[in-house]
């Protein structure tokens, strides 16, 4: 199973656990509910998924690696408590509530969400004096004297025995009381989260053309050489900010993330034939229309490596495009929703004076609900920089009405709408340069490919790439179609073509 499939059966024992009947009880009985155990190599994304699912399902998350532990901050710290026996009082040891088990309180405090996952990571990493507990907690549910609230669904990771020397094998008791799910690395579906993830151009070409240096863990005479899909990622945030600052990245920097010497040369030996081709065919010039025929004759004579490269980088740049146009189009959305609060706010106001007490309030509670979501995981990252994009929109609508004291409240509305028509507007001209770059893509592709293997690649780049997916989703592409059709691409088109909501003109939407 890959993580992606590993995900999904998660999400769905997530929910059929805390599916209840029409008493209010669930409908699996809690003893009857087994924790789930994900075995799998490490740096696949065990952990980011537990995340996704629980922002997906808006349930709590609280999250361990229980090889930072130790026995007394997993069962709790011991005490003398008196009791009675037999008519006489006895000294007996209790134990404090488990750092883990109050976490799950803190979380349920803190956020309102009574339901959620406790993801313990590397549980069959345990110290020997741990394992027991451990066992203990995956049989029956409990750290110490503590019983894992209801509702709380376990989630429980290691990795499998080759990749690790200290894992520990669990008895046949043990896994009989779990859902042991086995998760195998793929680079076709990491590939998926690369691209929504903003992962480095240069290393999905890479990989691409060398998927067998995905991920990979060898023992040598040299010790232990390492690519996993985390070392892939990081390395590409590290390039990306290492760009910026105009700092070079080569063999010895990217041999820090992948451990492996062979691999980490050739993907630098790869990286500077990659910069060179971003400058010979100036991909930024073919998707503003300005394609050259030195070009064309290049490519058309090139290695297939060559070519895919290119076509990686062609992808690349339409990312760019697309993920500016989606980060707007949720900025906008966010904004307008709050905005058509603030009209029936201030339509309501009887005094100039309330203006800015409206505005404050609005922006504390954007503010507090904003707080609220992140310690609840429930935003995923691009929600929250569109939701603090409105916060700083209406911070600065706050200082445009409070700088004159003429305004009513109808009017400050109006300079309010008039002020949002900017941001519509440049969303409408991001979306004309979306549609833009995407055509004369295809007409570069066409130029050069025609409808060869070259075009059918292309194609496959775009139904995989999220932002490409969700552009010509919601705007359509007349050569998509044409060229989905041609080269025989399956039905998945009709859910690109699925409807949503029509935002063209969200100034006229706040009249109404």
């Amino acid at each position: 199973m890959n993580i992606k499939q590993a995900k999904e059966e998660i999400r769905h024992t997530v929910q059929a656990y805390l599916l209840k009947d029409d008493m209010g009880e669930y409908m699996i009985p809690v003893v009857r509910q087994r924790p789930v155990l994900l075995i799998g190599p490490p740096g696949i994304g065990k952990t980011a998924i537990m995340s996704q699912v629980a922002r997906e399902l808006q349930v709590g998350l609280v999250a361990y690696t229980i090889t930072h532990h130790t026995r007394q901050s997993a069962i709790g710290l011991p005490y003398i408590e008196k009791r009675e026996y037999g008519g006489r009082m006895m000294e007996i040891t209790e134990y404090t509530m488990s750092e883990i088990v109050a976490s799950i309180y803190d979380k349920i405090e803190a956020t309102g969400l009574k339901e959620g996952i406790l993801f313990i990571d590397e549980i069959n990493c345990v110290s020997e004096t741990l394992a027991p507990t451990m066992l203990q907690f995956l049989q029956g549910k409990t750290f110490g004297n503590h019983k894992i609230p209801e509702g709380w669904v376990i989630v429980a990771a290691g990795n499998p025995p080759e990749y690790n020397q200290s894992v520990r094998d669990f008895d046949i008791v043990t896994l009989d009381r779990v859902k042991k799910i086995i998760v195998d690395a793929d680079f076709s579906v990491w590939k998926a989260y690369a691209y929504e993830n903003g992962m480095h151009s240069a290393i999905l070409s890479y990989l691409d053309i060398k998927k067998e240096n995905f991920y990979q863990i060898e023992t040598t005479v040299d010790g232990i050489d390492i690519v996993t899909a985390r070392g892939w990622e990081d390395l590409s945030k590290l390039m990306l900010v290492y760009e910026k600052l105009d700092f070079p990245v080569d063999e010895s920097v990217i041999s820090q993330y992948i451990q492996n010497r062979r691999i980490a040369k050739d993907f630098a030996n790869y990286l500077d034939l990659y910069r060179k081709y971003q400058t010979d065919y100036d991909v930024d010039a073919v998707v503003e229309g300005r394609i050259k025929g030195s070009a064309i004759e290049r490519i058309r004579q090139a290695s297939f490596d060559e070519k895919l490269s290119v076509i990686n980088l062609l992808i690349s740049r339409l990312t760019a495009t697309f993920s500016d146009v989606y980060a707007k189009d949720r900025y906008v959305r966010e904004l307008y929703e709050i905005l058509k609060e603030l009209k029936f706010l201030l339509g309501r106001a009887s005094d100039k004076n309330q203006i800015g007490e409206i505005m404050d309030k609005k922006i504390s509670q954007t503010e507090e609900s904003l707080e609220a979501a992140k310690a609840g995981g429930l935003y995923d990252a691009d929600r929250i920089l569109a939701v603090k994009q409105t916060i700083a929109a209406l911070e600065g609508y706050r200082r445009m009405t409070a700088g004159d004291a003429s305004l009513t409240p109808a009017a400050a509305f109006d300079k309010i709408k008039a002020e949002f028509s900017r941001d519509t507007e440049a969303r409408k001209a991001l979306l004309s340069q979306g549609s833009s770059h995407l055509e004369h893509a295809f007409e570069f592709m066409e130029q050069a490919f025609g409808e060869s293997q070259e075009m059918v690649i292309f194609m496959t780049e775009l139904n995989a790439n999220p932002y490409c997916v969700r552009f010509i989703r919601d705007n359509g592409s007349v050569k998509y179609d044409r060229y989905n059709q041609s080269l025989l691409f399956d039905e998945t088109r009709q859910s690109l073509l699925r409807d949503i909501d029509d935002l063209s003109d969200l100034t006229t939407l706040l009249d109404r």
